[in-house]
């Protein structure tokens, strides 16, 4: 299998539960994958600015509590 189609359609022929157990270790997966991308631009410094502006705006208390922000929405 070397297509989205043909994927699809093998999964189309699992059972229900063959299914369930395939999504669950594709989210894993992609959970995982997301990991080591964030941990890559870590490592090379794409996060310093936004984690500076956020030390920043912490150290001059200009931030809000997260249910006041939820709340608001």
């Amino acid at each position: 299998m070397s297509t989205r189609l043909e994927v699809q359609s093998a999964i189309e022929q699992l059972p229900k539960g063959e299914i369930r157990n395939l999504s669950k270790w594709l989210q894993e997966y992609l959970d995982e994958e997301w990991d080591r991308d964030i941990e890559s631009d870590f490592g090379a410094g794409k996060l310093d600015r936004l984690i500076a502006r956020a030390e920043s705006d912490i150290a001059n208390k200009n931030v809000r509590n997260l249910d006041e922000v939820l709340d608001n929405l």
